[in-house]
């Protein structure tokens, strides 16, 4: 009965010292940020408000002995998850709880993410405007449409191995709940030519049973201290009121390794009955960082926020903020 205890206890031994050499190492990165800011002006405006940020990241992954790595991924933000008028998640509103997922990957296989919540499909990863979505900073309404799908939750991003030097492939499935058609997208980036980025992405879903259709094309190109780029988004409703197109560009200059300078404007062009205008935002912006700090600063103007010439839907915002990467 002993040998028998013995034999067991050895191969019990053997086992978790061949299961710890495939054990990975968990890191924890984080990022602080004090802000303040103030938009004249308008209902749903409170004047000066000041806020702070705080976000803590762990990771932890390693290589299997099939030659696989596995890597899972998961972020602390607190009331990250508060409803708006264009996201609804709700269901951990208030808690810290906030973007999770699981990457595998391999040289030949490519790359596949799993992300239960805080994910992209292949067309929302690249449909940030040139300018940075200065829309986002008065669209208190939820109106603006970016993206083919609002929910990213539960979602598949794979990235295609190198095909090609300086082309990179996305493709994405989103999956949706009853009477809606589940999202799908892809991208491609090209690196070929010094300097430049260029992007196509095309994503397909429903809001529900009527179709979508939403295409996005951008550049930048970078020469020197000068960065120059450009962006449009078509977004492409079943019903033709509810179409709508992004147009964006802008114009960065390096001043130093530390401080940069950036201008760049955004125009939206709105079919809806009521629109007679186009909703216009221009933004000068500078930030300057050292030793994992950056100060950054905005100002800010919004036009015909709802599609008419009524003096009390331009606004004009400025914004502060110090943020700190650890």
């Amino acid at each position: 009965m002993n040998n028998f205890k013995k034999i067991g206890l050895s191969a019990l031994a053997g086992s978790l010292v061949a299961t710890s050499a495939f054990a990975g190492e968990v890191s924890v990165s984080g990022g602080a940020s004090l802000n303040v800011e103030h938009t004249s002006g308008g209902a749903g405006y409170s004047g000066k408000t000041f806020s702070m940020g705080n976000q803590l990241t762990f990771t932890g992954g390693g290589e299997l002995d099939n030659g696989l790595n596995v890597s899972i991924s998961f972020v602390l933000d607190q009331n990250d998850d508060a409803t708006s008028a264009y996201t609804t998640k709700s269901d951990n509103a208030g808690t810290p709880f906030d973007s999770h997922s699981v990457t595998i990957s391999s040289d030949t296989l490519g790359t596949l993410v799993f992300s239960g919540e805080g994910g992209n499909s292949a067309q929302t990863a690249v449909d940030t405007t040139a300018a940075g979505d200065i829309w986002d900073n008065f669209d208190i309404s939820g109106t603006i449409k970016p993206g083919a799908s609002a929910t990213s939750d539960n979602s598949f991003l794979y990235t295609l191995p190198a095909i090609m030097d300086g082309v990179a492939i996305q493709a994405s499935y989103v999956p949706t709940g009853t009477g809606t058609k589940s999202a799908t997208a892809w991208n491609v980036t090209y690196t070929g030519i010094e300097g430049l980025t260029a992007q196509f992405a095309n994503g397909e879903g429903s809001s529900p049973a009527l179709d979508i259709d939403v295409t996005t094309y951008k550049f930048n190109y970078a020469y020197g201290p000068v960065t120059i780029g450009y962006s449009n988004t078509d977004y492409d409703h079943a019903t033709a009121t509810e179409d709508q197109e992004i147009s964006s560009w802008k114009v960065s200059y390096t001043v130093s390794d530390e401080l940069s300078v950036t201008y760049g404007t955004e125009t939206v062009e709105d079919d809806g009955t009521a629109m007679i205008e186009d909703f216009e935002t221009a933004s000068l912006s500078a930030s300057y960082t050292a030793g994992g700090m950056t100060i950054s600063a905005a100002m800010q103007t919004a036009d015909n926020m709802d599609g008419t010439t009524t003096a009390t839907q331009d606004r004009e915002r400025w914004a502060l903020s110090a943020s700190f990467a650890f």
